[in-house]
């Protein structure tokens, strides 16, 4: 069996915004919260752009875990993250970049592994380049998102991750 047969990953040239329209039914969603983005695109992005409630909404919506896990990705109390979800709260700008990144990270996850559960079952085990965690452990720093991104990219590209 071929090593591309065993991993869900995708070869060079694969178009994300293909997969994007199969991803979102709703066309706004797809327009409106990033993509895959390296870290100029973030500065950019955080200077152009609004980062508000409804990215939040949206990282719950697109990751799928509880607001306690979210809430330890994002450095804030669980009440703090309920009160991001109020359209009238402002986000500080460290927790714009986070959501952010991890938004784009989810994406970038789901493309390359086909489904959200298939990528939540990645991040979820225990891996060797992970010194043996799970990549999910990683997502309490941006040090760390950046990590299992690269780790998902390294993925894409035919590495064993």
């Amino acid at each position: 069996m071929l090593w591309q047969e065993k991993l869900p990953i995708f070869v060079a040239g694969f178009n994300f915004k293909e997969m994007a329209k199969k991803l979102y039914t709703d066309k706004s969603a797809k327009d409106e919260y990033p993509w895959i983005i390296n870290d100029g695109e973030v500065l950019t992005y955080l200077q152009t752009n609004e980062i508000d409630s409804k990215h939040v909404i949206f990282l719950k919506k697109i990751s799928g875990y509880t607001d306690d896990i979210i809430s330890g990705w994002l450095d804030v109390s669980v009440k703090t993250l309920r009160s991001y979800k109020n359209t009238e709260s402002q986000l500080k700008d460290n927790i714009k970049e986070r959501v952010l990144l991890l938004i784009s990270l989810m994406n970038h996850g789901i493309a390359v592994f086909g489904t959200n559960t298939k990528f939540d079952q990645w991040l979820n085990t225990g891996n060797y380049f992970f010194d043996g965690k799970t990549p999910v452990s990683f997502l309490n720093t941006i040090t760390g998102m950046r990590f299992v991104d690269d780790r998902i990219t390294a993925m894409e590209f035919g590495d064993n991750v």
